[in-house]
């Protein structure tokens, strides 16, 4: 399996369905929003078509593969090989017209991840790599911070509802981010904050509640650029137990103790 040119071929697919999340973000109706459940999960004809469009490619990139999509895709395929897809992460926000969402795919084989794309929509950045390579943001190498310092960090996070079980905790761990750092921002997509992680915008990105389709892609890419990601138990589950603690090496042990103190309790 030639992972560099399957990579080549996703970094063009997410491009090409990006050009239609752009177009249709300028002609976007509120109206045409349909409700997941409660109030706060969104979804539109946009993120449908958008996941049609992507499963449709990507198995024939690699045929008889698997897909498990945010809209419903759940494809078993033959080969081995999954592809895990959110088609687009942040539609609250592309529903305000927020500039911040994107598309993610990552690539399961053997539940081990091979390869990871972050497509930054409006922005036009392609955060990509594939196993044995170096990590990407467009044509330029990229990697973690080298900052050291807990202190002079800049971390990302997404906020707990109120209804969550775990809103207090999830809370007092942002309360301590807060005083002991350079601060937290919430860009309300999950794979630009484990992006933005890969090429040392931000130092760290924590949160809970997140699915595999929300972070296979990003977390793939920021481990390629000499990232740490794991649960909050600092194992390697973080695809599907809903916890993610992602860093560059340098901060990530800190971190990782700042939230297992405050999540225990």
């Amino acid at each position: 399996m030639n992972l560099s040119s399957i990579e080549t071929q996703v970094v063009s697919l997410c491009e090409e369905v990006g050009n239609f999340i752009r177009v249709e973000s300028e002609r976007f109706d509120r109206s045409s929003v349909e409700l997941k459940g409660n109030f706060t999960n969104l979804v539109s004809y946009v993120d449908k078509e958008s996941e049609r469009r992507l499963v449709q490619r990507l198995t024939e990139i690699i045929p008889h593969s698997g897909c498990l999509g945010e809209e419903g895709a759940n494809i078993i395929g033959s080969s081995g090989y999954q592809w895990i897809i959110d088609p687009l992460d942040g539609t609250t926000n592309f529903v305000h017209g927020f500039p911040m969402f994107s598309i993610s795919i990552g690539l399961l084989h053997e539940n081990t991840l091979k390869l990871g794309v972050v497509y930054d929509v409006m922005h036009r950045e392609c955060f990509h790599a594939s196993e044995g390579g170096k990590a990407y943001c467009n044509r330029a190498v990229i990697g973690v911070s080298g900052e050291a310092s807990f202190q002079q960090s800049l971390f990302a996070t997404g906020f707990p509802y109120a209804s969550s079980p775990n809103a207090e905790k999830h809370l007092d761990i942002i309360r301590h981010f807060l005083k002991s750092s350079h601060g937290i921002r919430r860009l309300g997509s999950a794979a630009l904050d484990l992006a933005y992680v890969a090429c040392g915008r931000l130092e760290g990105f924590f949160e809970h509640g997140l699915n595999a389709w929300d972070v296979a892609g990003g977390a793939f890419v920021l481990q390629q650029a000499g990232g740490v990601v794991t649960d909050f138990s600092g194992k390697n589950n973080f695809l599907f137990s809903q916890e993610l603690c992602a860093a560059s090496n340098l901060v990530h042990a800190e971190m990782l103790e700042a939230i297992r103190e405050r999540w225990r309790n």
